[in-house]
């Protein structure tokens, strides 16, 4: 199984390809590609911003953003889905492992939320 850190990487590399896609078209196809991309690349990068946070709030307040991103990152796919901008084939993968990411960065959150503090 691969840990978060790779799947958010894996998951923006195929959100910036998806965008390459999408820019080729016009109007609302590339202003949702725009917003898309921002959030799906900022998952990961967030996440490792809070790899190496200074304090668990610190961590917290990282992870929090990424989920944040993760889930607008999801509803982008939705939409872009739902509007049939692209074959259900085509982004219903995607947008599952955008939800998946989101499970995952909720229970990350609710762990380091609810664990008791380090001894100082």
């Amino acid at each position: 199984m691969k840990d978060i850190h790779e799947r958010t990487f894996e998951f923006a590399c195929r959100v910036v390809r998806l965008h390459q896609a999408l820019m080729k078209r016009r109007g609302a196809d590339r202003t949702i590609a725009n917003q898309l991309l921002r959030a799906a690349t900022s998952v990961g990068s967030n996440l490792e911003e809070a790899k190496a946070g200074q304090s668990r709030a610190d961590f917290l307040a990282k992870a929090r953003i990424s989920l944040k991103e993760a889930r607008e990152s999801h509803y982008w796919l939705r939409l872009i889905e739902a509007t049939e901008l692209l074959a259900a084939k085509q982004i219903h993968p995607l947008t599952e492992e955008a939800n998946e990411i989101v499970a995952v960065l909720t229970a990350i959150i609710k762990k380091a939320s609810t664990s008791p503090r380090p001894l100082s």
